[in-house]
């Protein structure tokens, strides 16, 4: 959730395609300055995501400069491990 703005971007991208899109309920860290989770929400939230991962078709990672972090690798081992392709937008400083 570094990256907002190419979340949004992606969702419109996506949308307009006609796909439904699953993403995040909110950007913990370009907005942890409004909210941060605590563990147990962190938790949660990643559960959450896996379920959103289970009624997806495919995933779509958002891969700015090469960066992927620790429970986006987590989802992509899921995603992977209960078949669901995945797919990367790779971007260097949000340009694709």
């Amino acid at each position: 959730t570094r990256f907002k703005e190419e979340f949004i971007d992606a969702n419109f991208r996506e949308t307009m395609k006609g796909n439904i899109v699953l993403t995040v309920g909110w950007f913990s860290h370009t907005d942890a300055i409004t909210y941060y989770p605590t563990v147990e929400e962190k938790t949660m939230l990643d559960e959450l995501h896996k379920r959103k991962i289970d009624l997806a078709d495919e995933v779509l990672v958002i891969n700015i400069g090469g960066y992927i972090g620790e429970s986006t690798r987590s989802e992509i081992n899921y995603a992977e491990a209960h078949g669901k392709p995945v797919f990367y937008q790779e971007a260097i400083n949000g340009e694709e």
